[in-house]
């Protein structure tokens, strides 16, 4: 066993769980990450993907009763039908555009700058949605995810979809999107983590099945650290991450986003990172 191997697995996993559910974008940061540490052949690119299903766990963990209370109720009552319609909806436009471009994005959009006009772009519109519900708070409409309407659903899903452009990233995409359709920064967090839950599962599930190839029971030891600590920094960081929201705004994670865009270009320039990679 290699343990150097485990450690950079751990790493990964540590990194792809902190940074997920914050509007930062965990695959600039798993590039970045698995650049300095050499851990950025194919199979680390499978690696990256399949972890996110251990964070996807820390939100069931963290939204446990609040699922089971849907599934259950599914059956009989309206809201409950409700709301997973709503997921559903808001998950299908991913799922269709991914099928569909998801090879051109990879062959023409990872670049070094594209990631870090993305970083930086993201920084400023993060700024402008946080001032605009500041200075007028009646924009945001909807509380909470119950209130949510189908239309609503679809906006953020459709939303979703431009975290396909790397470095946009995929919680930030669908909390600003949501706040910017007119959720309060809570609900659209919240509606953030509900949808992830398929998201990340079918695209760590279709990942692991498309490049089974390059994977065998050897892996697996890797495989399970990475999960693992995925799931305990992720479960932390959603815990800390609802606390924030409760008195804080996305502000000081726009800033990071610009100062994070500068570093990609200043890495990719001097050959540190392969950002294309």
């Amino acid at each position: 066993m290699d343990i150097v191997l485990l450690i950079k697995a751990a790493i990964m996993g540590v990194v792809e769980g902190l940074t997920e559910f914050l509007p930062i974008s965990s695959t600039g940061h798993l590039i970045l990450a698995g650049a300095l540490l050499g851990f950025d052949d194919d199979k680390a690119k499978v690696f990256d993907i399949a972890i996110q299903t251990g964070a996807i766990f820390a939100v069931i963990l963290v939204y446990w009763q609040k699922i089971r209370d849907t599934v259950l109720a599914l059956p009989t009552e309206k809201q409950a039908q409700r709301f997973a319609l709503n997921v559903l909806i808001a998950f299908l436009p991913a799922v269709i555009l991914g099928l569909l471009y998801g090879k051109a994005i990879k062959a023409h959009l990872f670049t070094p700058v594209v990631v870090a006009s993305m970083f930086i772009l993201g920084g400023f519109i993060i700024l402008w949605a946080e001032r605009r519900q500041q200075k007028n708070p009646s924009v945001a409409r909807i509380h909470d995810v119950e209130s949510m309407t189908p239309l609503d659903a679809l906006k953020v899903g459709l939303a979703q979809c431009t975290a396909m452009i790397p470095g946009t990233s995929r919680s930030g995409a669908t909390i600003i999107g949501g706040m910017l359709f007119g959720l309060s920064r809570k609900a659209a967090t919240d509606f953030s983590f509900y949808l992830a839950i398929p998201t990340l599962i079918g695209a760590g599930a279709y990942s692991l099945f498309k490049e089974r190839a390059l994977l065998s029971m050897a892996d697996t030891p890797v495989f399970a650290v990475g999960l693992v600590m995925s799931f305990l920094s992720a479960w932390l960081c959603i815990r800390w991450l609802l606390r924030y929201i409760a008195s804080h705004s996305f502000v000081g994670f726009a800033y990071y986003r610009i100062v994070f865009g500068i570093v990609v270009l200043a890495t990719a320039w001097s050959g540190t990172v392969n950002w294309s990679a």
